[in-house]
């Protein structure tokens, strides 16, 4: 989580800078992609200031390039092939506090589908996306070391700290004080503080803590859901 805010605030932080941001713009704008003169041409820049920015955003992600002959002529005497700048397909998107309504809009859209072909209940089809999107999160942390040490509590906060959730344990009781699903949950509550519910009951199992009983407890300023151990 750390690595990836700090990679998402760099890439942000990249187009601050105003001739940086002129030569995205100009670039993700064209058609095909451009070379150094195009775009120093376009931008009404230097070719060198041009040169040294558009690198700039390719060390960020935010431009891919290639190498491509723009006359079309092959063999000896072609010339060198021209350095072309273009978009990246990675996403740049950053939220304070964090949100997660990439993971909602899948599990959403997969229970649209699974309903529309199965003719399941739509709730029925939007906890059953929910736990298989949880089940899938918490193998890929269970991959990474996370899960099943001594204190489940403690160690949960570690997992669900890397989705956004914020968590905090105090007396026995870890409440996630951010909702990674704040605008969707608080327009349809019950909807969405249900999908939550599957979703975070899923990765405790894959998580390796059936001691641990995720429920709905819903008060202002936090998630829906806390989680405590159930008593032996």
């Amino acid at each position: 989580m750390d690595d990836d805010f700090v990679a998402q605030v760099s890439g942000v932080g990249a187009l601050a800078e105003p001739l940086r941001r002129a030569l995205y713009l100009y670039v993700v704008a064209q058609p095909q992609p451009v070379s150094r003169d195009q775009a120093a041409a376009g931008t009404e820049l230097p070719r060198h200031t041009a040169k040294f920015h558009l690198d700039k955003l390719v060390e960020e992600g935010l431009l891919d390039t290639e190498f491509r002959r723009l006359t079309g002529r092959r063999g000896p005497g072609a010339g060198r092939p021209t350095k072309l700048y273009r978009r990246s397909d990675r996403q740049v998107a950053v939220t304070l506090p964090p949100r997660q309504y990439d993971l909602a809009g899948q599990i959403l859209a997969g229970a649209v589908e699974e309903a529309a072909r199965d003719g399941v209940p739509v709730l029925e089809a939007v906890q059953r996306a929910a736990a298989h999107a949880g089940q899938r999160l918490g193998a890929e942390q269970r991959r990474r070391g996370a899960g099943t040490q001594a204190a489940p509590l403690e160690d949960l906060a570690a997992v669900f700290s890397l989705h956004g959730y914020e968590p905090r344990v105090e007396d026995g009781v870890l409440t996630l004080e951010n909702c990674p699903f704040h605008a969707l949950a608080r327009e349809h509550t019950a909807l969405v503080c249900g999908m939550n519910l599957h979703l975070i009951t899923a990765m405790l199992g894959e998580l390796g803590h059936p001691g641990v009983q995720a429920k709905l407890d819903p008060e202002p300023g936090r998630c829906c859901v806390t989680l405590t151990v159930r008593p032996e």
